[in-house]
């Protein structure tokens, strides 16, 4: 394939699937919109507070208790529907048990669990506490969960069996300010110490129903460690009123509607997974497919067809593997219900998104953002046409600029003011002007980090 046919516009047929996208390339919308419209979607508590809790599941739960929330699928083939309902009552048992413990409000809760059932407890429970949610990668080894523990000053962690043997009982001693390990499952083991609880036994102990905290948007609701590529992990703070961000971007850039099937294949330790992996689809009432298995194309095929997943989220790398299984493999599996698919993480190369063509018939969709804007700032559209190696254009709300990088390779400041590029084709550094909702609000105990990552 030559290179302009590698990159020629690929053009989008007016609403294929009888589904009119959620945002158009409408420069009138994009011109009037401002983020109090997001917000003034949200249903507020009692008192003018916001919780994301309530967003994610009281709300719906209210109006749709039997509707699946969550449709999870084990790695030995076991399926659990979490409903709304089921969620409201789970939730409501472990904010209750935090207070129990003795946890207080803006404490941090931090969770090592991988893909399961119980996280989405854990999570929404501890921001219906209205302590703060962290989730950790479970492939991370010791030191690095060690570290993000002391950095995050945990008071509760919430893991399984297994992982505490291998990778919290060597490090615990060095933790002193972690107050309580909860284990997820009811396994016991001589190497599991007598001094962890055991999170079934003590939900069925606490209340199923509970006063969400009246937290106000400002409160810290969510932190995300970076990866640590640049020194030590920063912990990114998010605030409860990022809910609105991530409700309006899932609409816009993942095109998400009441009757979707979801899935976002990210990790809850990664920024995505949480975001999007749980938040977005939660509090826009659709229903989420979470799968703990790891990759293996044929079961990625099957789980697509089985759930009819009408909404597929995934990152580049999952892109590339699927590619080398062979477009065979995906004429096999026809997926009549997806309608669309995005991808986040590394650029999503130009053969890539055409590769989407080939195999379900649909581009693959880039989009950009990181832990630090907390969601979906540029993207291409299900509304708009797709430039292949292009990850889009900012979402309504967000102005983004390049700007002139300095000697060291930071946005030049000059008498107090940056440069910015507006010629074709010149290398500079991306900025955002703040002001969305889900703009991190600072780096824990780092102050000078934070106040660095803004110019001009």
């Amino acid at each position: 394939m030559s290179d302009a046919d590698r990159l020629a516009v690929i053009e989008k047929h007016p609403d294929p699937f009888g589904v009119p996208p959620n945002l158009r390339d409408d420069p009138a919308f994009r011109a009037s919109f401002t983020w109090d419209q997001a917000c003034a979607d949200l249903e507020s508590l009692p008192g003018g507070g916001l919780n994301m809790a309530h967003e994610c599941v009281d709300r719906h739960a209210r109006v749709s208790p039997q509707r699946v929330a969550v449709r999870w699928h084990g790695r030995q083939g076991a399926r659990v529907d979490l409903t709304y309902g089921a969620l409201r009552s789970s939730t409501a048992r472990f904010a209750n048990l935090l207070d129990l413990l003795g946890v207080e409000r803006g404490e941090r809760v931090f969770a090592v669990t991988g893909r399961v059932p119980e996280l989405y407890t854990v999570v929404l429970g501890t921001l219906k506490h209205g302590s703060v949610a962290c989730v950790l990668f479970s492939a991370f080894g010791p030191e690095p969960i060690r570290q993000r523990l002391e950095l995050g000053d945990a008071r509760v962690l919430v893991t399984t069996s297994a992982l505490y043997r291998r990778k919290i009982a060597p490090i615990r001693a060095t933790l002193p300010g972690l107050r309580h390990v909860i284990l997820i499952d009811d396994e016991r083991h001589p190497d599991v110490s007598g001094d962890v609880l055991h999170l079934h036994p003590l939900l069925a102990q606490a209340a199923p129903t509970r006063v969400i905290a009246n937290t106000a948007p400002t409160d810290t609701a969510l932190l995300h460690f970076t990866s640590g590529t640049t020194g030590t992990p920063k912990g990114a703070v998010h605030v409860h009123q990022a809910i609105a961000a991530h409700r309006a971007t899932a609409r816009w850039a993942l095109d998400l509607h009441d009757d979707d099937v979801f899935w976002c294949t990210a990790d809850p330790g990664w920024v995505t997974g949480m975001s999007y992996g749980i938040l977005a689809p939660l509090a826009l009432g659709v229903t989420s497919v979470v799968d703990e298995a790891d990759f293996d194309a044929i079961h990625w095929y099957e789980l697509l067809q089985a759930e009819r997943v009408s909404v597929w989220y995934t990152a580049p790398t999952a892109v590339r593997m699927m590619m080398r299984a062979g477009k065979e493999l995906a004429r096999e599996h026809p997926c009549p219900d997806l309608r669309f698919i995005a991808s986040v993480g590394e650029p999503l190369n130009p053969e890539a998104v055409r590769w989407g063509l080939e195999a379900f018939g649909l581009p693959i969709h880039d989009n950009w953002w990181q832990t630090e804007t907390g969601g979906i700032m540029i993207a291409n559209l299900a509304g708009c046409d797709i430039r292949p190696g292009s990850m889009g254009r900012a979402l309504p709300g967000i102005e983004g600029a390049i700007l002139a990088r300095g000697a060291d390779g930071r946005a030049a400041v000059r008498d107090g003011a940056v440069e910015v590029i507006e010629q074709p084709g010149v290398d500079g550094e991306l900025a955002l002007r703040p002001g969305w909702p889900s703009m991190f609000r600072a780096y824990l105990h780092d102050d000078a980090r934070y106040d660095a990552s803004f110019a001009g």
